[in-house]
């Protein structure tokens, strides 16, 4: 069995509701993204947090449960930029430490720099300017 397949098989469904959860409570009270957050999320968090979880779901478990479209989520966003993917890694890589031994706190971690890389391409690249963008 590959090293990919026994983490995997380390990572569960619990795993990810913590994950989940406690990065969630620190985008809440960071100054950079929860302002973002707020103005998407009024109100109550529990169906973004169910959705989040379906998504680490389908994308560490392959489970299928997630069933929406991130880029469209993300281009309605008031106050997006470039450089709040930075944060938000940030802060998801610290709660994976917290939480998780180191080879699981990675493949989290690379999926999550990949999805940021998809996302700040598909909302901010410009054919002919210049990338990343510049952090203006």
């Amino acid at each position: 069995m590959s090293e990919t397949a026994t983490l995997i098989g380390e990572i569960t469904e619990d795993a990810i509701h913590r994950l989940v959860d406690t990065f969630y409570g620190k985008v809440r009270a960071d100054p950079e993204l929860a302002p973002i957050f707020h103005r998407a999320i009024p109100g109550d968090w529990e169906p973004h947090l169910a959705t989040m979880r379906a998504f680490w779901s389908s994308v560490m478990l392959t489970s299928g449960r997630y069933k929406g479209n991130p880029m469209i989520k993300h281009m309605r966003l008031d106050g997006m930029k470039p450089q709040l993917f930075t944060r938000w890694l940030a802060l998801f890589g610290e709660t994976c430490t917290e939480l998780f031994e180191p080879e699981i706190g990675d493949a989290f971690r690379i999926k999550a720099a990949r999805i940021a890389e998809s996302l700040q391409l598909g909302l901010f690249y410009k054919p002919g300017q210049p990338w990343p963008p510049t952090m203006a």
